[in-house]
């Protein structure tokens, strides 16, 4: 028993000695004051992992990030003998000095704890303590979604100290743009990750100049969904519009159901696109200008097809005789009878085909009349104009109406979605 105890003892000074820290932990190692207090800044290398981006929201204007985040820095109080490093209980955090780092515009954010806090502390024997945390945080994002679903996004991950400013600690990237990991490696489901750069920045402050670096990196969204989901039914739902062009206008039913369905099929497609957003996005979107377009064309359709057929309800209108003096007048004259013309002298025959002109065509007042007075004649002249501009817009053919738009209709969509797609892809 003599011999173990004594071997006991032995074993537990030289561990004493050689475990690194606990000495200057226990003596005169003030936690409450940082590394190089009253001299020189700590310089804190940082670096990340990013363990996966789980939700972007456009609406919100926001991601949500799964983050490792590892600080080193050098702390000569806690210098021991050796080359060996070794790894502490996450507890002790608490009896060291540590950075007060925090993400900036960071809406909610958490430690993991589970099955204990995700927390690395590692000393080395220089003073350099290794500090990793496994962090998830929700950080705002600024959005411009004018080119919606086009678009590309610029997001950013910055830290910085909350209250050392720099004349107490400054902030490096460890390896530059190799201090971020696991962002290539990530799978989004709208978007690309296209790339990333690391910055080392200042924060002025009304209480000082603070130190901050920053992660940014763009995301590239994908619109092949969009396409299949919204592009491609909407320029089905237009050609289908078109379809109308090849039915008679006496088809009433058949060209109005068209019409009115693609119409209220256009809009319930409008009003789908944009439930993802939020409401009080003020954003002219990419896809509202297409989705605006189409809906106008199918709109124009409807409309062709009214104006094609109100013509053609006034043109057969037009066709009919109408009932009145002057028409009884005319089958009057019919109904003479050719014998009993040329019986009569020549004298009277004529003073009857004077009058029936006169009467048939009363309505065609010649406005140089002397006997008119100048406000009648004023009224003739603008009457005569009226009738002639009128005769100007009148269509006399109303079959040529969905003729030409077999053609012009097709032709003009192409022409718009080239400048479209062209404007929004390469502007």
């Amino acid at each position: 028993r003599r011999c173990s105890l004594g071997h006991g003892s032995s074993l537990h000074s030289s561990d004493t000695a050689s475990l690194p820290g606990f000495e200057n932990l226990t003596m005169g190692y003030n936690k409450y004051l940082r590394p190089y207090f009253g001299g020189k800044p700590v310089q804190i290398a940082m670096s990340l992992d990013i363990a996966s981006i789980s939700s972007i929201s456009e609406s919100n204007m926001d991601y949500t990030a799964t983050i490792s985040l590892r600080q080193r820095w050098t702390d000569p109080r806690l210098v021991f003998h050796g080359n060996q490093s070794f790894t502490l209980d996450a507890r002790l955090v608490e009896l060291l000095w540590v950075p007060d780092t925090y993400i900036v515009e960071s809406k909610r954010s958490f430690l993991h704890d589970v099955t204990v806090g995700n927390r690395l502390i590692r000393l080395f024997s220089n003073g350099t303590i290794l500090y990793a945390l496994r962090i998830t945080t929700t950080v705002a994002c600024n959005m411009d979604l004018s080119k919606y679903p086009m678009d590309t996004q610029t997001c950013r991950l910055q830290l910085e100290s909350w209250g050392y400013d720099e004349n107490d600690v400054t902030f490096t990237w460890l390896r530059g743009n190799d201090s971020v990991h696991g962002i290539e490696k990530l799978r989004l489901s709208q978007y690309t990750v296209q790339r990333y750069y690391t910055l080392v920045s200042t924060s002025q402050q009304e209480t000082g100049s603070y130190p901050r670096l920053i992660l940014q990196f763009e995301l590239r969204r994908n619109v092949l969904y969009f396409i299949l989901e919204t592009y491609v039914p909407s320029t089905l739902l237009v050609m289908l519009s078109w379809v109308s062009f090849w039915i008679t206008l006496d088809s009433v039913p058949a060209r109005t159901c068209i019409g009115v369905t693609t119409v209220l099929s256009m809009t319930t497609l409008m009003i789908g696109s944009r439930g993802s957003l939020s409401k009080t996005n003020c954003f002219i979107k990419a896809i509202d200008v297409y989705l605006g377009i189409c809906f106008s064309f199918i709109f124009g359709a409807l409309v062709e097809y009214a104006v094609a057929h109100y013509s053609s309800s006034q043109r057969c209108a037009a066709k009919v005789p109408p009932e009145g003096p002057a028409n009884e007048l005319t089958k009057e004259m019919e109904e003479v009878n050719i014998t009993n013309i040329l019986s009569n002298s020549i004298t009277s025959y004529k003073q009857q085909i004077s009058f029936t002109s006169i009467e048939i065509s009363s309505d065609n007042v010649n406005c140089n009349d002397l006997t008119m007075k100048s406000h009648e004649k004023i009224k003739c002249v603008l009457r005569n104009k009226m009738h002639r501009i009128i005769g100007y817009f009148t269509i006399q053919n109303p079959g040529n109406v969905d003729h030409y738009s077999k053609l012009l209709f097709p032709l003009f969509f192409m022409l718009v979605n080239v400048f479209y797609w062209a404007y929004y892809l390469y502007f």
